[in-house]
């Protein structure tokens, strides 16, 4: 499509990303798993993140919080050791925090553009602005993983189909916006931050993979980049 779009749409909707400093002991079905009591490279920072006494050791408690955290987001395996993935995920989601409602503080993303949709890989996270006019987001997604990274550079979405059904890894994939080759916006029951992510779309929660839905059409510019953690 030729030219600059802009539309009423859904107002400045920030997504609150609470970072879960407490983790209660019980809520993981994989805390029946064997316990590693043994101190992890990141002791610390998890112990800090999750608001357990830090003192660079494991314990027993430790690991029952670090087990809970593992289970929620699918991180395997479920041991509840203070591993690199599970502070990679942490440290992300203090990123995405840390962003607040200013998402491209930096200016990496166009604003030019006029309506434009943002990936940023580094921090896992997209947005929909209008020039420099924050319109939806920021909101966690699940992007790449290593070797099907979601490819970086200036895009525009070419194909929508809101019950999307894929040949290629029979899997549903709703509220689907295509804008480079076969990787698309689209939801998943996935937690956002489940390891090791996608195989090179940008999965959403349903509800923010609406809302994109509702605020972008075919013709709008996408830009995607950064470096996605781990990859």
């Amino acid at each position: 499509m030729n030219g600059i779009r802009r539309r009423a749409g859904i107002g400045l909707a920030v997504t609150s990303l609470v970072v879960p400093m407490t983790v209660a002991l019980t809520a993981a079905p994989a805390q029946a798993a064997s316990c590693n009591v043994t101190t992890g490279p990141y002791q610390k920072q998890v112990e800090k993140f999750l608001g357990r006494p830090v003192d660079g050791k494991q314990s027993l408690a430790d690991c029952k919080a670090i087990q809970a955290f593992q289970a929620k987001h699918g991180i395997t395996p479920t041991q509840g050791y203070a591993g690199t993935i599970t502070w990679r995920t942490m440290s992300t989601m203090l990123a995405q925090k840390a962003a607040g409602s200013n998402p491209n503080k930096a200016g990496k993303c166009p604003t030019n553009k006029g309506r434009i949709a943002c990936v940023d890989l580094t921090r896992q996270l997209s947005w929909i602005q209008d020039g420099s006019r924050l319109k939806y987001g920021p909101v966690p997604v699940r992007t790449g993983r290593d070797g099907s990274e979601t490819r970086t550079g200036a895009k525009k979405i070419y194909w929508r189909n809101i019950n999307h059904w894929s040949t290629l890894y029979h899997v549903s994939m709703p509220y689907a916006q295509f804008f480079d080759g076969g990787q698309a916006f689209h939801s998943v029951t996935k937690s956002m931050w489940n390891p090791p992510g996608s195989a090179g779309c940008v999965n959403m929660t349903q509800k923010d993979a609406k809302a994109y839905w509702n605020l972008l059409r075919n013709g709008d510019d996408v830009f995607v980049y950064g470096r996605k953690p781990g990859t």
